[in-house]
């Protein structure tokens, strides 16, 4: 069966996104064990159907306005573990088992080596 052939996303969820212009969802990507942070990636509904029902991650390119999953070129696939949306609907958090680099620069998280300076506060 193609994706197209498959059962849309069920409407009870569908109900609870709140979508971008785009109708897109940001997807926060994170290493089931570690918690480690790995990536930010973008859904609509369709990408989110297919990761809830092929234990791979899929995502829309807006950049080149289609489909693709981690891993399909590169190998480095990643695994669902688990979804869950945000109180808001509008952010999406997707626990995976990430096989090698998450980053297309070949780092483990795209967040390697970026941090930016900023002033640290401390609880009183």
């Amino acid at each position: 069966m193609t994706p197209e052939e498959q059962e849309p996303l069920d409407p009870a969820i569908a109900a609870r996104l709140k979508r971008d212009e785009q109708g897109l969802v940001a997807a926060v990507v994170q290493q089931f064990d570690t918690r480690e942070v790995l990536m930010l990636g973008w859904m609509d509904e369709e990408a989110l159907r297919r990761t809830l029902t092929t234990s791979r991650v899929t995502f829309f390119s807006r950049s080149r306005q289609e489909y693709w999953r981690k891993g399909d070129t590169s190998g480095h696939v990643q695994w669902v573990k688990s979804v869950s949306i945000d109180c808001d609907g509008d952010a999406l958090l997707v626990e995976v088992d990430q096989v090698g680099a998450a980053c297309h620069t070949g780092t483990r998280t795209c967040f390697t080596s970026r941090e930016l300076e900023a002033v640290k506060g401390e609880r009183e």
